[in-house]
C-alpha cells in the first residue's frame, strides 16, 4: 500500500435540495420523522455541461440510484465520532459521519423522473450545492441484504426502534456577550 497515492476528481453534478445547513439535513434521507415536514426531500442533480447528455441514456427504469459525493461542507475528521442516535464515540470508519479522512459518501436516492440534464430525486439526505462524483444504478440482487448483520446499530434498532433517528437539530445560537 502506498500513502503517497492521491486521486482527483471531476464533479459530475450538483445538487439542487431543501437542505441550506447541515442542521437542516436528515441523518439518513430514508428516516424523515422529526423532520420540519415530516415527509422524503424532493430534490434534483443537475448534470454537469462537460458531460453529454447520453451518458443519462437507460436511467429510466430504475427506482434508486446510488449517488457517490463530496462532504464539501466537512470541516475535518477525527478518528472517533459521537453518533447522532446517542451512545459511546465509534471508530469514525465504523459510522456514516461526514466527518471522514475521506469526504466522500454515498446515498441511495429514489429516481423519480429524468428530464433533460436533470434527474428529479426524491429521499435526499444532501445539502443543496452537494458536488456529485458518479451516479450508479441500485440493482437489488447485487445491492440489498436484507438479513445483514450492522454491529452496535443493531443494539440501538433493538433498543430505540429500526430507522429510527434524530431529526435535524435546532440551529446553535451564539453566546450572549458578557
Amino acid at each position: 500500500m502506498t500513502d503517497d497515492l492521491h486521486f482527483t476528481f471531476r464533479t459530475i453534478g450538483v445538487v439542487r435540495s431543501p437542505y441550506a445547513r447541515r442542521i437542516d439535513a436528515p441523518h439518513q434521507g430514508t428516516v424523515v420523522e422529526g423532520t420540519e415536514s415530516g415527509d422524503f426531500a424532493d430534490a434534483s442533480l443537475e448534470l454537469a455541461t462537460w458531460l453529454d447528455e447520453k451518458v443519462l441514456q437507460d436511467l429510466v427504469g430504475f427506482d434508486r440510484l446510488w449517488l457517490i459525493f463530496a462532504f464539501h461542507q466537512s470541516d475535518g475528521w477525527k478518528v472517533t465520532v459521537k453518533p447522532p442516535r446517542g451512545g459511546p464515540r465509534r471508530g469514525v470508519l465504523s459510522t456514516r459521519s461526514p466527518h471522514r479522512p475521506n469526504a466522500i459518501g454515498l446515498s441511495a436516492v429514489e429516481l423519480v423522473g429524468l428530464e433533460g440534464r436533470t434527474l428529479h430525486l426524491r429521499g435526499v439526505d444532501l445539502l443543496d450545492g452537494t458536488p456529485v462524483l458518479d451516479i450508479k444504478p441500485y440493482v437489488p440482487y447485487a445491492d440489498a441484504f436484507p438479513e445483514a448483520r450492522a454491529g452496535w446499530i443493531d443494539e440501538l434498532d433493538r433498543k430505540q426502534g429500526r430507522c429510527h433517528a434524530p431529526g435535524p437539530r435546532r440551529p446553535r445560537h451564539p453566546m450572549p456577550p458578557e
